[in-house]
């Protein structure tokens, strides 16, 4: 089957701490970090072992590719056969050398700008040397008022090709004018801007796409709770199926991305995981791509 995992382990350190961020942070220790590189490591050897064709978003709650073992596992699974696309949601802090040894037509990034956290010329050069390795990315900043003039300002300095999204703040309300600027920036902005309804509404999740954490424990999305069974030992594939959501709203694009009563699939055909469209307006090579599982 095909089948998207979207994996959180225990990491919880950043190196960031943005005040609008609704993930706690703290401080790993050393046994923590060894604990989350144990549960990464296994993680990987399934992948590696599956018979599925996989498609796998890593979603940490803080920062992973400032640790060797993030960068390894990506670059390793990139260059496997079965993986369709291998991706992570960054900060985009770390170096970017350590992409030469992956197969970038299957490895992409998911980059958020977070102003006050970092200088702006060091982010707009990392994103830089992205594209000058032909790297496959995203990058998007939270809609606070604040951040609006620093948007601007990165969708000018970006390369035309790169998407830059931006995400609805967390309880902000966003009246039409102030929406305006946004969708400006953003032509998929209006997706963000409310919750959308879900309560009964049909979604991949739990059917072809899956929430795992450190443990294996699997879930049809980061968002409910039930447990559909263990990554390893194979217990959740009796319980892959269609399914209607159960919450009353969905305001993540990780999670309402798969509703399909929207066309979302559609729109990032090929960049579901790494949150490019397939095209946008103002982009100036549209780069639509086609995932098929392909020897290497």
């Amino acid at each position: 089957m095909d089948l998207t995992v979207l994996y959180r382990g225990p990491l919880a350190s950043c190196d960031y701490d943005c005040p609008y961020c609704p993930f706690a942070k703290r401080r790993d220790s050393t046994a923590q970090l060894r604990a989350d590189r144990e549960a990464l490591d296994r993680f990987a050897r399934w992948a590696a072992d599956s018979e599925d064709d996989l498609s796998l978003l890593f979603t940490p709650w803080g920062e992973g590719l400032v640790r060797s073992w993030y960068r390894r596992t990506l670059t390793e699974l990139s260059q496997l056969p079965h993986v369709r696309r291998v991706a992570i949601q960054t900060n985009l802090s770390c170096r970017t050398g350590w992409l030469a040894e992956a197969d970038l037509d299957t490895l992409a990034l998911w980059c958020t700008y977070h102003p006050g956290q970092t200088p702006y010329d060091r982010f707009l050069g990392k994103c830089r040397e992205l594209a000058d390795r032909g790297v496959r990315f995203s990058v998007g900043v939270v809609g606070l008022p604040g951040h609006l003039a620093a948007a601007r300002r990165l969708r000018d300095d970006l390369p035309p090709h790169v998407y830059l999204w931006i995400n609805a703040a967390e309880g902000h309300t966003y009246e039409d004018a102030e929406a305006d600027d946004w969708t400006a920036l953003d032509p998929l902005f209006p997706y963000s801007r409310h919750p959308h309804r879900s309560a009964g509404l049909p979604c991949r999740t739990g059917e072809s796409v899956i929430s795992v954490d450190g443990a294996g424990t699997v879930r049809r999305c980061h968002f409910v709770r039930e447990e559909l069974g263990n990554l390893y030992d194979g217990s959740y594939r009796a319980a892959l199926r269609p399914r209607a959501c159960p919450l009353a709203v969905c305001d993540c694009h990780i999670g309402y991305v798969h509703l399909e009563t929207l066309p979302l699939y559609d729109v990032f055909a090929g960049g579901v995981l790494e949150r490019v469209p397939s095209t946008f307006p103002g982009q100036d090579t549209p780069r639509p791509l086609t995932l098929t599982a392909r020897p290497k």
